[in-house]
């Protein structure tokens, strides 16, 4: 009889929650052994013998769990879910050499359906065929034991010894393996983050933990005192600055910080005019755009906004109260909620012929969009100032082909796929810094666009999180913050500022330009923005302004 075909004799719901357990240990985590046979530990007999050790321990635990769950009407459900969860997993463990913990989880949750369809391959659609589909199909095919009036006291009793037994294998084999499992789990903690399903069981238990209480929390106002500075008294011209929340740009890849390819020719002019800082030493709040924006617009830093379970007002809100006009201008998935309390709209769906294709839009269908915006804004607001915020596409992956107009392709080959692991490592470094030079080119016109406004302008730059090309077999971002590389963290921080505004603020552009290696972080941007925009509040902390100490003191 083929395995894929029905067997007509009942399956004891015990066994088939084992036989699922030992296809998801083996199977399902095909990515976790290639993983494993790579470390130079795992060699030889001794690592041939951990590896089944470590591969019993994982089905005992997971034949445990499904024990839990062996019941009709569970048990296939349940299974299915994880059979097709770990099959995506093992997708993109292996095509990208990510890991699956609650950050990429909720990364994972938050992605729209058009940044969804950038993933879907080939060998997206045969890993969850052959690793879920299949089996998930068999198993809903097979007959199984039906709980009888009275027999509920069987049930309960089978699954309790099988659980027994599972945790008695899973404690004998864990204890033959545990030096070499102690010293692999502390010296390589990114192998716990490869276990399927259980990674993503975890991940979502630690996503539900951490977001119902702060759901329930209420909305927190800061900077409720906030007004506007010195700089305001009689001003003849309102402040304007625009904010460009950049995407997965890599401050490796700017000719700014050096790099040896040409990039960012426009920004490199701007610069020798003297008007252009860049800060080549600033790291990000997080390694995806779910973690990193609303950090970045937080009060709190890093280290206190995760840790802290309240909901709180950000910067946005801190400049309304101030009096001033905020509008955000959205061309990716979302702001996040940071934007949910001020006028806002999406880009991205709209169809202009020479900006948008395939239901999707260059950045620089924001600055096209950016006058009826701000005309829809309060005239007494704008009156005194305006903060414009532009989300960019800039160069999210792995479609980074689609990141450039074809008259900005300085880079050939360019890889057009989004199996980025079936290109030349070259050609996917082409495509994404082909990304660049448009969003060169989109911040130059943001500049050449505030310079003819009738106010005191300023433009900064900073991107959401890095990326990984290829280095060390890794692509895209996502990684544990502590376990992602610095070109996953390591982020462009970039600041023009017109005469009138370097006046306006008694900012001494030479002082400015001597700060290109200050040690930064997202952490500074909440209260740089601050200083730029003259606002006085108590929640604004000095030492965190990226520009105050070049503020020359009013005579």
């Amino acid at each position: 009889m083929s395995f894929f075909s029905a067997n007509r004799s009942p399956w004891p719901l015990w066994l088939l929650a084992t036989v699922t357990a030992t296809w998801l240990a083996v199977v399902g985590n095909i990515a976790l052994w290639k993983a494993l046979n790579a470390l130079p530990e795992v060699t030889g007999l001794r690592g041939t013998l951990f590896m089944l050790g470590f591969g019993t321990f994982v089905a005992a635990i997971l034949t445990a769990l499904l024990a839990l769950l062996a019941w009709p009407r569970v048990l296939k459900p349940v299974a299915v879910f994880l059979l097709l969860s770990a099959a995506s997993a093992t997708h993109f463990m292996l095509a990208y050499s990510v890991v699956i913990d609650s950050s990429m989880l909720l990364n994972v949750l938050h992605t729209d359906p058009k940044e969804a369809a950038d993933l879907m391959s080939v060998g997206f659609a045969v890993t969850m065929l052959a690793v879920g589909i299949a089996p998930a199909w068999w198993l809903l095919r097979q007959p199984t034991t039906p709980l009888q009036p009275l027999s509920w006291v069987r049930r309960v009793t089978q699954n309790l010894a099988t659980l027994g037994v599972a945790l008695v294998v899973a404690a004998l084999s864990l204890f033959l393996i545990f030096q070499d499992f102690a010293s692999i789990m502390r010296n390589h903690k990114d192998v716990r983050y490869r276990i399927n399903p259980l990674n993503s069981v975890y991940a979502l238990g630690r996503l539900v933990a951490d977001a119902v209480p702060r759901a329930q929390q209420p909305l927190q106002a800061i900077g409720t005192d906030a007004k506007p500075g010195p700089s305001y008294a009689d001003q003849k011209r309102p402040p304007m600055l625009i904010l460009v929340v950049g995407e997965t740009a890599r401050a490796a890849n700017f000719s700014l910080a050096g790099y040896g390819r040409d990039t960012n020719p426009q920004l490199q002019a701007l610069a020798k005019a003297g008007n252009l800082v860049w800060f080549g030493n600033v790291r990000s709040c997080g390694t995806n755009t779910q973690a990193s924006v609303p950090c970045m617009f937080s009060h709190h830093g890093k280290e206190v906004h995760e840790s802290k379970s309240g909901r709180f007002e950000n910067l946005l809100d801190v400049l309304q109260h101030a009096g001033l006009a905020v509008v955000w201008l959205d061309n990716q998935s979302g702001c996040k909620g940071v934007c949910d309390r001020v006028p806002n709209t999406v880009t991205r769906d709209l169809t202009d012929p020479a900006l948008c294709t395939d239901g999707e839009c260059l950045d620089g269908i924001m600055l096209k969009e950016l006058k009826s915006q701000l005309d829809g804004l309060s005239a007494e607001r704008r009156a005194r100032g305006t903060v414009v915020v532009m989300h960019q596409m800039g160069s999210h992956g792995p479609a980074y082909y689609k990141r450039s107009p074809d008259s900005l392709k300085a880079f050939q080959p360019e890889c057009t796929s989004t199996a980025l692991q079936s290109c030349s490592q070259e050609a996917v470094i082409n495509a994404y810094d082909n990304s660049l030079r448009y969003t060169d080119r989109f911040l130059a016109d943001a500049v050449a666009w505030l310079g003819a406004q009738q106010a005191d302008t300023s433009l900064l730059y900073v991107s959401d999180h890095g990326e990984s090309l290829g280095e060390n077999n890794l692509y895209l971002h996502g990684l544990p913050y502590a376990l992602a590389p610095q070109e996953q963290k390591h982020v462009p921080w970039v600041t023009w500022l017109s005469p009138a505004m370097q006046q306006r603020l008694a900012l001494n552009p030479a002082c400015l330009a001597k700060q290109t290696d200050l040690a930064m972080s997202h952490d500074n941007l909440f209260h740089s923005v601050l200083g730029l925009m003259d606002v006085q509040t108590s929640v604004y902390q000095p030492t965190l302004d990226a520009y105050r100490t070049c503020r020359q003191p009013k005579q």
